[in-house]
């Protein structure tokens, strides 16, 4: 009798995991096929090019070069895409597939998996995007409003802009892992690092340590067209460990051990 039914649980060999390409297929889809993604990256295109028209208009011919048409697009992206990422956890929760979801895939690791990566992928395509823009636009000034075109940028300027655009990505995906609500994720978001950044920037005597706590702090340098340094990069690699890893690692605990529920 207990032979039988040690048989009766082992696996059936005939069934077989779902492939990851299938599950990655299918949260690349939900990106861009609800309503809410759909309008976000239809906001962020349109954004980004409103951008860069009043930035054509506005600037002097003499700041119409490719680098500083880079800095106009990182903007809208920079503040928009990590709401991408929190959309892609929480939307789990807030409309209740989350069920459906992890009855047809029970590993939850691969599910988020899945999630992050395609995530980073829609990003890295935004960026990509955004240079072509930026591109385009640098051509433009130089046709039409006697800009300066100059292509003053190397390989690590393009390198640095997507490791900032990624970097937000993933943190606003890690923010949505942890809280598991839109809106609470997309306000503590802004907020706290925000209200972070201003503290380091009153008191004076945490200026020296706030690119190690602050990650806004640690990609100033992108921010300002100067490329990363080993310093930066280190200060980068610790403060994205607080902001980043941290709740990424906090949330997937969370999501492991939360209930799935229908209604």
């Amino acid at each position: 009798m207990s032979t039988a039914t040690h048989t009766e649980l082992l696996p059936d060999p005939r069934v077989t995991p779902v492939p990851f390409s299938r599950l990655l297929r299918a949260e690349l889809r939900k990106l861009v096929d609800t309503r809410a993604g759909f309008w976000l990256l239809t906001a962020i295109g349109l954004i980004t090019v409103a951008v860069i028209v009043v930035f054509l208009f506005v600037a002097d011919p003499d700041q119409l070069t490719f680098l500083n048409m880079i800095g106009a697009t990182a903007t809208p992206q920079s503040i928009l895409l990590p709401v991408l990422g929190i959309l892609a956890v929480t939307a789990e929760w807030s409309q209740r597939t989350g069920l459906v979801t992890f009855t047809l895939e029970p590993s939850r690791i691969r599910i988020a998996v899945a999630k992050l990566v395609a995530v980073v992928l829609v990003g890295l395509v935004a960026v990509v995007v955004a240079l072509g823009v930026a591109a385009l636009s640098n051509l433009a000034g130089m046709a039409f409003l006697d800009g300066a075109g100059t292509w003053n940028i190397g390989a690590a300027n393009v390198r640095d802009f997507f490791a900032v655009q990624l970097i937000g990505i993933v943190q606003g995906f890690a923010f949505g892992m942890l809280l598991m609500n839109t809106a609470a994720a997309i306000v503590l978001y802004y907020v706290i690092p925000i209200a972070w950044t201003v503290l380091f920037s009153m008191v004076g005597s945490l200026e020296k340590v706030a690119p190690w706590l602050d990650v806004n702090s640690a990609m100033a340098p992108a921010f300002e067209q100067r490329t990363f340094q080993a310093a930066d990069w280190a200060h980068l690699a610790v403060s994205g460990a607080i902001w980043v890893l941290l709740p990424l690692i906090l949330g997937l605990f969370r999501l492991l051990r939360r209930e799935v529920k229908s209604a």
